[in-house]
């Protein structure tokens, strides 16, 4: 971290941030196992929920003047019925529970303890407003996909080093174009929780 700047930044002060954040979760997102094919024009409008969200979290990585990775969150309360409707069927009140939009890393910087200090930060945040739980969904493909690279390491041991438990039981879907189709999909995700002590 020590070439690096992490920085954090709540609701409207990620507004100067949006192109640059949008432009790079289409690149990390179109990676295996996202496979995302995305535009400017939804990452612009997906973020603008976001930056109107007072409560929301963004930790932006920056290499020089350059956004080099990202992780956000925001209340559960106040995300798509997608998300909130898993915790809800299971008894689970989704203001209790802060959710992680995303961690985007470019490849050259990971390794580094930058998704740690992802999780670390957005944690404090969720304590800090009283938050009981932290959560995070995740993409599930079937095994031997196609486009599966050979050397692919799902991130499970580093979520559960993390303290995060997977519960397929809170289980959703989410559409987006993958690279090479002609239209959105659905895809399986499921949820990851934590507690907070």
């Amino acid at each position: 971290m020590d070439t690096l700047t992490l920085t954090t930044c709540q609701g409207a002060e990620i507004t100067p941030h949006v192109q640059a954040l949008a432009r790079l979760r289409i690149e990390v997102f179109r990676d295996y196992p996202y496979l995302y094919d995305g535009d400017l024009s939804y990452e612009a409008d997906y973020l603008g929920r976001y930056a109107d969200n007072p409560d929301s979290l963004f930790v932006l990585v920056f290499d020089g003047e350059s956004l080099v990775g990202a992780a956000t969150g925001q209340p559960l309360a106040d995300e798509v019925d997608e998300f909130r409707r898993p915790f809800e069927a299971n008894g689970i009140d989704p203001s209790s529970v802060f959710y992680y939009g995303e961690s985007v890393l470019l490849h050259d910087y990971r390794g580094r303890g930058i998704g740690k200090r992802f999780m670390a930060e957005r944690e404090a945040h969720a304590k800090l407003r009283g938050f009981d739980r932290v959560a995070f969904c995740a993409v599930e493909r079937p095994a031997g996909h196609p486009l599966a690279p050979s050397n692919y390491r799902p991130l499970h041991d580093f979520w559960n080093a993390q303290g995060y438990q997977r519960h397929p039981e809170l289980a959703t879907t989410f559409a987006w174009k993958d690279i090479g189709e002609n239209e959105e999909s659905h895809k399986s995700m499921v949820f990851w929780m934590k507690r907070l002590d």
